[in-house]
């Protein structure tokens, strides 16, 4: 067995998958993983080289030869928390060729199976995030939000809100990640890198929103209906893992 070892960004991905594809061993012989995983004996392992050029051809081949559904589809996925997504999505690919886009409907395989189960449970947290996120205003008049999704959000995130908030100047960093989406007003946005010291001086500025931030909480408090709590149903509408990161729970976040 031949394991190609990648890293963890989709372009990173994509180059595991051209390697292993290209390298003409078999599809039953070649794994791909991320570094830090547990060696097995009598594996030979190869590192995957990002190159720009592989990751464009194995999106165009995808988009040209399959769809732009299903390319958004192994998008998606990749974008998942799952560790073992590179080789879950390899092994959609597969089917996907010799199939076509009809794979998509062919659940009982179970890799096209893995790919529905991880951009299912990504659909849903995506829906969290974007409903759950709270801006607030830094000394610049910049606006900064911060989340600490499962999944790799950024990218789809900064979609929605790159519309929502198009005029504005606007940062969200994500906390487990150590990145974020930088949107200028009316141009554009890109993702970063931002865990050098600099950025996180920068990130956990105080902002001079705490009269609005106790305008929001004492609303959210007014509107309660004591007799009528249920922490439950709550928790189920509002998972916990969220509400730090929520203005009206808790407005102290440190990077």
């Amino acid at each position: 067995m031949t394991v190609f070892v990648c890293g963890q960004e989709v372009e990173d991905i994509w180059c595991g998958i051209y390697d292993a594809w290209m390298s003409r061993l078999g599809h039953e012989n070649v794994r791909i993983e991320f570094p830090g995983q547990d060696t097995e004996l009598f594996c030979q392992y190869r590192d995957a080289v990002t190159e720009p050029w592989k990751a464009e051809k194995v999106t165009e081949s995808i988009r040209r030869k399959l769809s732009e559904a299903l390319y958004e589809t192994v998008y998606r996925a990749a974008l998942s928390e799952d560790k073992e997504r590179a080789d879950k999505i390899y092994r959609f690919l597969i089917y996907a060729f010799a199939i076509g886009i009809s794979v998509m409907d062919r659940l009982q395989i179970p890799a096209v199976y893995e790919v529905f189960r991880m951009t299912r449970y990504l659909a849903r947290e995506y829906t969290h995030i974007i409903e759950f996120t709270r801006f607030s205003q830094m000394e610049e008049g910049v606006l900064l939000g911060k989340i600490k999704p499962r999944n790799d959000l950024l990218p789809l995130v900064a979609i929605h809100f790159s519309d929502r908030l198009s005029g504005e100047n606007w940062i969200l960093y994500d906390l487990g990640r150590k990145k974020a989406v930088v949107h200028q007003a009316d141009r554009g946005w890109m993702i970063l890198r931002v865990d050098s010291a600099i950025w996180q001086e920068k990130l956990n500025k105080k902002t001079d929103e705490k009269t609005y931030e106790g305008l929001w909480k004492t609303f959210h408090n007014g509107i309660a209906i004591v007799q009528r709590r249920n922490l439950k149903c709550q928790q189920n509408m509002l998972p916990l893992r969220f509400r730090p990161y929520m203005t009206e729970f808790n407005s102290d976040i440190d990077l």
